[in-house]
């Protein structure tokens, strides 16, 4: 099961094909979904659960929670869709694109991808491009 819910006024568009991507990514992974919970939200709402949980006092784009247990996924996916925003500006690129680049950062890491060492950094962004391949949706 996939949710999106958003703490402030964003609205994911076309959370079907989201799902239907995420889920594609996963089976191509060869682990099994069992939850993952989206939320969006500003940068002061992730700044807190920053502080709170994790001791970090900087803004960031998302924050994973994960749960998983073997190949069967489960967390919790906090995403600022203010640094989104700033981080498609500053790469020079559109929301949707960083968007989608955040959103399977976090499912990556419950698949044991990480991105503290350098080497780990160049295979997650390898795996974030190739992942982002892999949607699909007709735009109206």
């Amino acid at each position: 099961m996939i949710n999106f819910e958003s703490q402030n006024d964003f609205k994911l568009y076309n959370p079907k094909a989201y799902m239907q991507w995420i889920e594609n990514v996963v089976v191509s992974e060869e682990f099994n979904l069992e939850e993952l919970q989206f939320i969006f939200c500003n940068d002061d709402y992730l700044l807190k659960i920053n502080q709170q949980f994790l001791n970090h006092d900087t803004y960031t784009d998302i924050i994973t929670f994960d749960q998983s247990v073997g190949k069967n996924i489960l967390a919790e996916i906090y995403i600022s869709t203010e640094r989104v925003a700033e981080n498609a500006k500053t790469y020079k690129v559109s929301f949707d694109n960083e968007l989608k680049r955040v959103i399977i950062h976090g499912v990556l890491h419950c698949m044991r991808f990480g991105d503290k060492t350098e080497e780990e950094q160049l295979k997650m962004r390898e795996k974030e491009n190739e992942k982002i391949q892999m949607f699909h949706v007709e735009q109206n």
